[in-house]
């Protein structure tokens, strides 16, 4: 995310819209006046809930405070893939305790990610990020909350570990970026698919096509904020009222009218996150 950028515009109003994964947080909330703020802006734009996601301890803890602040607001917990390596005793006792708590409504984001290792000091080997990512797939079976998915250029990692291991009932691969092979394997194991602002990027031509084979049944979208805003903002802050931008040019790519994907995609969260009508 370029700090140079100016936010983009708030778009023109497209309800119900609900953000299936964002990171309030890294958007720059630390209180609840932040968040109100954020969900106030998201509302003007017809995002009428978002689910806020942990990727270390700090965030975990953090989301799910952020879940009690605003009853817009709901949450996920885990360690993201490159920090799998912190997965001590202690860590898997907080992140299981959180889980419990009611307004945590998916166990992520988890996975595996081939792209940062070798690149990012510090990051988890993939020996590490399969240990861990079987781990938050038996806290899903366990506390029966979908299971959420980083899948980074590791399509066939994370189909080896979710065969090896059994998937939960529920199973969410957000900021879905791969092609349309992938896309058929997840429609057809009945997994749900999330598409972010990649889906406007002019080089994603794999992935528009991964996302016309989506049905509407099995399909979120999310803004990943602050990171991944649509095109033509891209490198701009991104945040939950920017979401309007992706659906419509999702329906672009999909030849299907914004407000019915707006609609189906709603409802496909209420049912996926257990969330009351919003």
């Amino acid at each position: 995310m370029s700090s140079k950028r100016e936010p983009p515009p708030l778009p023109e109003r497209l309800a119900p819209l609900i953000d299936a994964h964002t990171h309030l947080d890294a958007c720059g909330a630390t209180d609840a006046d932040d968040v109100r703020a954020i969900l106030d802006r998201a509302g003007q734009a017809g995002v009428g809930a978002v689910v806020t996601i942990a990727d270390d301890l700090a965030a975990a803890r953090w989301a799910v405070e952020a879940a009690d602040w605003d009853p817009r607001v709901y949450a996920a917990v885990a360690l993201h893939p490159t920090r799998a390596n912190a997965l001590t005793e202690e860590a898997r006792t907080v992140i299981e305790r959180l889980a419990g708590h009611p307004r945590v409504v998916a166990v992520g984001e988890t996975g595996m990610d081939m792209y940062w290792p070798g690149r990012l000091e510090g990051c988890a080997e993939p020996g590490e990020q399969r240990e861990a990512f079987a781990w938050h797939i038996d806290l899903a079976k366990r506390t029966g909350k979908p299971l959420m998915i980083h899948n980074r250029d590791a399509d066939a990692e994370v189909l080896d570990v979710l065969r090896a291991e059994g998937p939960p009932e529920t199973v969410i691969f957000h900021c879905f970026s791969s092609g349309v092979e992938m896309a058929r394997t997840c429609v057809a194991a009945g997994w749900v698919l999330s598409l972010s602002g990649t889906v406007s990027f002019r080089n994603a031509r794999a992935l528009r096509e991964a996302a016309a084979l989506i049905p509407p049944e099995q399909l979120l979208v999310e803004t990943d904020a602050p990171f991944l805003t649509p095109h033509p903002y891209r490198g701009a802050p991104n945040e939950p009222y920017c979401l309007p931008y992706t659906v419509r040019a999702l329906a672009d790519v999909v030849g299907r009218p914004a407000e019915t994907i707006a609609e189906e995609s709603s409802a496909t969260a209420e049912r996926v996150y257990g969330l009351q009508s919003c």
